[in-house]
């Protein structure tokens, strides 16, 4: 018999310990997902920003060296309309840049691209059947998630609002991610673009707690047990740490941001459209100082990010993360450096310790 006080994520996803490890686009793989799953926790793939092809052999290698579950994680957002003179402003304002880097400034534009939640994703899905499919940004269009939900797999997304949360509960979502304010990376809203209705985990999660039957998951500053006590005492039935993994020898993260992730403090972090067009929560990094964390003149999702890339191309090889998207939630404090299976038995033993007072 569990000795958590709620059991039903863990039920639900066929899991022994309720921590989940956040889907970090760019920054985790199978590796991490294959060691958080074997601890008993549920490991994440993040899909969308890597190919179809790759996606399958991450796959592949994940059910070679694990028989857990995993969780396929994708974004679910429209692609936008065209803007030029938008995305020539944007270009213009960092042309000091350019020169300052020697970067060619008149060359063509690359593309920053996060690809949607389409056909051959499903059929992905329900080839490999996965136990847990996640969504960022809503849900995929009802005929898409209707395959999701038929492949078996249970169906996870992001609420950042009680609204947000209601509307996944009525679209099919089998639980629910409560998204706090101090979250990493990019924020889940997707019924408004308003960074003023953004609420922080202790006080979001119980009132989503209250509005929907299906389970919560809490995510957000939480870092260690004591945070993972607090979600269950908020209501939550499992909880997902993002930046907590970061600091584990499996995530692909450079040096300069590792070094970024050690010494930050609770303060250094801000929400920045900078370097996709949609808000996310990182590391203050030159650019997000000089040009401001939001800025009216970048791009749509997932463009802004493009003019970004010559900059980048030359600054982090030499070890410079000035233009970089360093992505970390409020509590990098809390972070250790420890194998990600080590970390998740870690958390689950200590929280369990503190439940049981």
């Amino acid at each position: 018999m569990s000795q958590w006080p709620d059991t039903r994520i863990l039920d639900l996803l066929g899991i022994e310990l309720p921590i989940i490890q956040a889907p970090m686009a760019n920054s985790s793989d199978s590796k991490m997902a294959i060691a958080v799953s074997n601890a008993g926790g549920l490991g994440s793939l993040p899909c969308a920003t890597i190919s179809h092809e790759k996606i399958r052999q991450e796959l592949q290698a994940f059910k070679q060296a694990s028989s857990g579950p995993l969780n396929l994680n994708f974004f679910c957002h429209q692609a936008p309309a065209a803007d030029p003179q938008r995305e020539a402003r944007w270009k213009e304002s960092l042309k000091g840049y350019y020169q300052e880097l020697g970067a060619d400034f008149d060359a063509p534009t690359p593309v920053s691209s996060r690809a949607p939640f389409d056909d051959a994703a499903s059929a992905l899905v329900e080839e490999f059947r996965p136990a847990v499919v996640s969504f960022h940004f809503g849900l995929p269009a009802p005929q898409l998630l209707a395959r999701v939900k038929a492949s078996g797999a249970k169906v996870l997304s992001s609420a950042t609002t009680v609204d947000e949360a209601i509307w996944l509960e009525q679209h099919g979502c089998d639980a629910i991610i409560a998204m706090g304010y101090e979250a990493g990376g990019h924020r889940g809203m997707f019924l408004s673009d308003a960074l003023c209705t953004q609420v922080g985990t202790l006080a979001l999660v119980p009132q989503v707690v209250d509005a929907v039957k299906v389970p919560v998951i809490a995510a957000g500053g939480i870092g260690d047990a004591r945070g993972i006590v607090a979600a269950f005492a908020l209501g939550a039935a499992a909880v997902q740490l993002g930046t907590a993994y970061l600091f584990c020898p499996e995530a692909k993260i450079s040096p300069t941001y590792r070094q970024a992730l050690a010494t930050a403090k609770e303060s250094d972090t801000a929400l920045t459209n900078l370097f996709t067009g949609r808000p996310a929560r990182g590391i203050n990094t030159r650019i997000m100082r000089e040009l401001g964390p939001m800025n009216a003149d970048a791009p749509a999702f997932p463009l802004a990010g493009g003019a970004l890339m010559p900059l980048r191309a030359i600054s982090e090889p030499a070890g410079n993360s000035d233009f970089s998207n360093l992505w970390s939630g409020q509590a990098p404090r809390l972070g250790v450096a420890l194998p990600a299976g080590e970390l998740t038995r870690k958390l689950a033993s200590e929280a369990l310790a503190r439940l049981s007072r």
